[in-house]
């Protein structure tokens, strides 16, 4: 799909139009016969000054090629790009990891012993694997992501994806091919992490993922410190148990220390070992729940868990998103590409 068949919604612009440029013309004699009086050399000055003041209007404006830049590095135009992303490994965050003590900082980071002067924690993100190959195509570095929630970076997200919106300041190019885009990312992080469904979005879109509230499917390896018979498993399904969270330590640095009320339901259960230490579930829960600590407990601070309801400890192994719900657990309305121009049409 062409950029131009989108009309105004994939493209937003911060600033008033550019400036019109100055016209040095000076108003012609209204007397009879003055405009015979006039030479050619003149009118050949005012042409020139009403160029020059063209050229000034239009570098006051900040017209450049595909937007540019007005006032300075404030951006004029933004573009939305919309998709769904698959995770296929436990070493991939969704943003850029930035360190926690220097913040990736050009200076501070030299010195830096918790990354040792890299300033992130991981090698790359997903948003850095889809930006570096989108965000050149469109001619800009600019860029933010914006995700229906995250995953934790050792998390796997399965399934159809998890929604996303990538927005992009200041593209110099508009007229792309978003499917050959797609294929380029996913051919280049083949095995990593794949993006489906990309097409042209709009800011408000934004707001609606980051509002919405979205219940989870998750697949969870469960390992026991005692063995368990798959009856202690079978019995907690079939029905909605309500839980009580504290916040878990792991995040008690960027989240509220206060006591939260979710529901979880578990699905199903398979044994994964012959000695009945160890189990996939599936379940689903509530949005904003800390499942590891679902399974876990930590010592309490999850009531009821897993670990209280076997009567062993048992702690997650390994944990997949399966699948990005709505609000009450049922399956969300995708927003794919649109179709394109005429289609249906006889």
């Amino acid at each position: 799909m062409k950029f131009g068949e989108l009309g105004e919604a994939s493209v937003e612009h911060d600033g008033a139009a550019p400036a019109q440029g100055k016209d040095d013309s000076r108003e012609r004699p209204t007397e009879a016969g003055a405009a015979t009086e006039r030479s050619e050399r003149e009118e050949r000055e005012d042409d020139r000054g009403r160029e020059r003041g063209g050229q000034r209007g239009a570098q006051r404006g900040g017209c450049r090629r595909g937007g540019g830049q007005r006032g300075g590095n404030a951006p004029r135009t933004k573009l939305f790009l919309e998709g769904r992303y698959l995770k296929h490994t436990r070493d991939l965050p969704q943003t850029v990891f930035f360190c926690p003590e220097c913040k990736g900082h050009p200076r501070r980071r030299k010195g830096c012993e918790r990354c040792e002067g890299f300033g992130k924690l991981t090698k790359d993100s997903v948003q850095e694997l889809v930006a570096w190959v989108v965000g050149k195509a469109f001619g800009t570095r600019k860029n933010k992501f914006h995700g229906a929630g995250r995953e934790d970076v050792d998390v796997r997200m399965l399934g159809r994806g998890r929604p996303f919106v990538l927005e992009l300041a200041d593209p110099k190019v508009f007229d792309l091919d978003l499917a050959e885009l797609e294929a380029e990312v996913n051919r280049r992080n083949e095995g990593r992490m794949e993006i489906q469904g990309l097409h042209y979005s709009e800011k408000k879109r934004v707001v609606e993922l980051k509002e919405t509230h979205h219940a989870k499917e998750y697949g969870a390896l469960v390992e026991l410190a005692e063995p368990v018979g798959i009856e202690a498993f079978e019995r907690l399904q079939g029905e909605r148990h309500a839980i009580v969270q504290k916040t878990p330590e792991r995040v008690a640095h960027r989240r509220a220390d206060k006591d939260r009320e979710r529901w979880i339901e578990f699905l199903s259960v398979e044994p994964r070992s012959e000695d009945g230490r160890q189990y996939y579930v599936t379940l689903r829960t509530q949005h904003g729940t800390y499942v590891k600590e679902v399974l876990s407990g930590e010592d309490g601070a999850t009531r009821p868990s897993l670990t209280e309801w076997l009567g062993v400890p048992a702690r997650c192994a390994a944990l997949d998103v399966l699948a990005i719900l709505d609000s009450d657990g049922a399956p969300e309305v995708v927003h794919a590409r649109p179709p394109a121009f005429g289609a249906g049409l006889d």
